[in-house]
């Protein structure tokens, strides 16, 4: 079993954290951050079974301004 580096995106949703991994498309929550982050390897792990990723590359992480109404 190779191990990899995925990326994490964390946000807070009333009182859960919700993960998202952007390489693979898999979320998860929790009420802590270790339970999320426990949470979203485990649903990273079942998706990675069923279908097996060849190689991925890293995403480009950036921020932008808006404006809104």
């Amino acid at each position: 079993m190779t191990a990899r580096t995925f990326t994490a995106i964390l946000h807070r949703e009333g009182d859960l954290s919700v993960a998202e991994c952007p390489e693979v498309g898999t979320v998860s929550q929790g009420h802590t951050i270790d339970d999320v982050i426990a949470n979203l390897k485990e649903s990273h792990r079942s998706v990675l079974e069923e279908f097996p990723l060849s190689d991925v590359g890293r995403p480009l992480l950036t921020s932008f301004d808006a404006t809104h109404a």
